[in-house]
């Protein structure tokens, strides 16, 4: 597997690409800005972009979606409940102080248990509302390894104080779906270092008492 995930955007979005070493089929995951330094990626590798996945329909996750949707014409794939986030992007780059993005709709949902990715590297889509109420964490089992978007990072969580945030919702996704994986499942967080589900299990103090 080829995976390459790096800070991108005003807020330093991680962005994600996996790819297939045989095929150069490839996924990208949450292309919050700076096209050109996802489009190098895809390119130093030699890769095809089969689908866009969203974690969630935040500004910073989505700021380069609209060009690598026209470089790649490839579908893009978010939870229909964050739809409206997503056609309210105006709105939230007025609160950052961010500029708008063109605007980008889905061509498929995502749901719970849904399997996306590629031939060679599936994955499932764990629904974990909290941060929104659509954001999904991309589980590869083959792999070890989570896509967490927003919902845990290292030593913390995402935030639940913004449009479409729930507290209980949070928790109740991480408690359920996430520290439900193998202690050395590796994370690839929204923002900031990957972790291990064991290290947060043991050391996240927003997940003591869990």
């Amino acid at each position: 597997m080829i995976l390459e995930s790096f800070p991108v955007g005003l807020l330093g979005c991680n962005c994600t690409v996996i790819g297939d070493e045989t095929s150069h089929e490839a996924l990208v995951i949450d292309p919050g800005g700076n096209p050109e330094r996802i489009e190098e990626r895809l390119v130093r590798h030699d890769l095809t972009v089969k689908q866009i996945l969203l974690t969630h329909a935040h500004i910073d996750h989505i700021g380069a979606l609209a060009a690598i949707k026209q470089r790649t014409g490839a579908p893009v794939f978010l939870c229909g409940d964050d739809l409206a986030l997503l056609q309210a992007a105006g709105q939230q780059a007025a609160m950052f102080g961010m500029p708008t993005p063109e605007a980008v709709l889905p061509d498929e949902g995502l749901s719970d248990g849904q399997t996306v990715g590629l031939a060679s590297h599936p994955a499932t889509v764990l629904h974990t509302p909290g941060h929104t109420q659509g954001s999904v964490c991309f589980y590869f089992a083959a792999e070890h390894l989570l896509i967490a978007g927003d919902t845990l990072f290292a030593g913390g969580i995402g935030r639940t104080d913004l449009p479409g945030g729930n507290a209980d919702q949070i928790f109740t996704s991480i408690r359920t779906k996430l520290l439900t994986l193998p202690d050395a499942t590796a994370v690839v967080t929204g923002h900031g270092p990957a972790t291990t589900i064991g290290a947060e299990r043991v050391g996240n103090p927003f997940l003591q008492g869990m």
